[in-house]
């Protein structure tokens, strides 16, 4: 079921789980910022998350709370792992999945970093 990104942070959630490591991940990056790990089902062959340290919903949530610091850091990371697996010059879809509408599965921010293969159009048609 789509999660209602209007609600408060669930400090339950399975990436919040990732980070205080009762959950394991396959991590391919992280610093004080962000954690990013291989996703358990992914949608190409590269497929990594990027999730924040801090406890946000959602981008809209994260961009209204995070600090200066937790912004740039969290963006920085994103570039780094997007870099770091070779999907800058192929190139690569980030994807971020935002209210009812979007779909989004766990209510922590997460951006998914999509590549490997042509992704095709960005919406179905």
């Amino acid at each position: 079921m789509p999660i209602d990104a209007t609600l408060p942070y669930d400090d339950q959630n399975i990436f919040a789980k990732i980070l205080r490591d009762e959950i394991p991940s396959k991590r391919v990056y992280e610093d004080e910022w962000a954690v990013a790990f291989h996703d358990i089902a992914p949608h190409a062959p590269t497929h990594i998350l990027v999730i924040p340290r801090g406890a946000y919903v959602s981008w809209d949530d994260f961009s209204a709370r995070a600090s200066e610091a937790e912004i740039a850091g969290f963006v920085r990371a994103v570039g780094h792992v997007a870099r770091e697996a070779g999907a800058v010059e192929p190139g690569y879809r980030l994807l971020a999945n935002i209210g009812p509408d979007a779909g989004p599965e766990v209510p922590h921010l997460h951006v998914h970093i999509l590549a490997g293969k042509p992704l095709g159009p960005m919406l179905a048609r």
